[in-house]
């Protein structure tokens, strides 16, 4: 691969989950990437290698950074090989680096994303072998270098994915509870409720506590990428650079807030899970931030002013609870009378359920968690007598 200049741009693709692609976009735009384009479950844009190695460390909601390579159209099965082996494999990994291929396929004559992907390693490994004579190894658990095929309707986007391990395994969780939240789904949330960073933020069915972790690194200014143990996908590019590398990690440690920005409060009910989410945040380094503590949010009282609520309880999907329609009564019930002049979001995937909440909603987000069909539902809890009427909310 030839050496390229720190600040020559290139097209770069950063994945995400569904409903979370304007918060991507906005990341993106932080790190003064240009040519920002919303897609599905996609955000395109253009930068250099500097802002690929911040992108992978500082985006909260980006699931995967790629860096396309090629694009081509292919019609049957000869033609995807022949376009594969135009590329010349050796310029990005050696006979003895193993890879990878991620493919995801949608509305093309192909049907099998794992067909195509294994055509496409015959295709790579082939020219490595009509070469040298010898081939390189495929690993798909930990592979040097990771390829990611994307082809909709016939045509095939080839890219290299910088991250390596998806960027929502942050590294700070040491243990989960029976659903844990997803990082990534946890920090958009976060960023959808519009939290200023400094106003009380508030989990009241905190789990293992990913919303108060992701909340606090928003708050403190901390990049997530600095929790992780395992290298990114760039590190074994030909034209990584070490030094600029370095340098980016050193600026974002610099960038940490030390003082406690806001009120970060957890409760749960579970002791277990009190200290599932205690352990999760001395993991990260953030007890001083974030306080825990095991109590009933039935009982629970909001500090004084406005600040922010966030929950996600239970949907009857993974956690079963006795009666879901009475747990989702108390909870609206709760909110009204203790949490007045906040705003409140519940994520659920039990629509049916979240009418038993009785308060009017003032925004409703379609999310997903994992394969469930969720909402963020948005409650602003007016001090007196504004507090909202019986009206449906999902």
């Amino acid at each position: 691969m030839a050496k390229k200049t720190q600040s020559e741009n290139f097209n770069i693709i950063a994945t995400t989950l569904a409903g979370l692609e304007e918060v991507l976009a906005a990341e993106l735009r932080e790190l003064d990437m240009e040519y920002v384009k919303v897609g599905n479950r996609v955000v395109t844009c253009s930068g250099n290698l500097r802002q690929l190695y911040e992108a992978n460390l500082w985006c909260r909601t980006a699931i995967r950074i790629l860096k396309p390579i090629r694009q081509f159209k292919a019609r049957d099965e000869k033609n995807l090989y022949e376009q594969v082996q135009q590329t010349d494999w050796s310029e990005f990994f050696d006979l003895d680096m193993t890879f990878a291929i991620d493919a995801v396929v949608s509305h093309s004559t192909f049907e099998h994303s794992l067909y195509v992907s294994q055509l496409t390693k015959d295709a790579i490994v082939d020219q490595f072998r009509a070469k040298t004579g010898a081939r390189p190894s495929v690993d798909r658990i930990r592979p040097d270098v990771r390829l990611n095929l994307h082809m909709y309707d016939n045509l095939v986007t080839l890219s290299l994915d910088s991250s390596g391990d998806s960027l929502h395994r942050r590294g700070y969780r040491l243990q989960t509870n029976v659903a844990p939240l997803n990082e990534v789904l946890a920090a958009g949330i976060i960023a959808l409720s519009g939290w200023d960073k400094k106003s009380p933020f508030i989990d009241p069915m905190c789990g293992s506590g990913t919303f108060l972790i992701e909340a606090a690194l928003m708050a403190q200014n901390i990049a997530p990428g600095l929790f992780r143990r395992d290298p990114y996908g760039f590190e074994k590019w030909k034209d990584y650079n070490e030094s600029l590398f370095e340098m980016v990690w050193n600026t974002a440690e610099a960038k940490e807030k030390r003082t406690p920005q806001a009120h970060i409060i957890g409760y749960d009910l579970d002791a277990d899970y009190v200290e599932a989410a205690r352990n999760n945040i001395a993991n990260a380094g953030l007890e001083n931030i974030i306080q825990v503590e095991q109590a009933d949010f039935f009982e629970t009282q909001a500090p004084e002013g406005q600040g922010v609520v966030v929950m996600n309880p239970p949907y009857n999907e993974r956690i079963q609870s006795e009666d879901i329609n009475e747990l989702y009564k108390n909870i609206g019930d709760t909110l009204k009378n203790n949490y007045q002049g906040y705003d409140a979001f519940v994520f659920t995937g039990n629509l049916e359920a979240a009418k038993s909440i009785g308060l009017r909603t003032s925004r409703r987000v379609p999310l997903y968690n994992g394969s469930i069909e969720c909402r963020l539902l948005k409650y602003e809890l007016y001090r007196g007598s504004r507090k909202g009427g019986g009206e449906e909310v999902a």
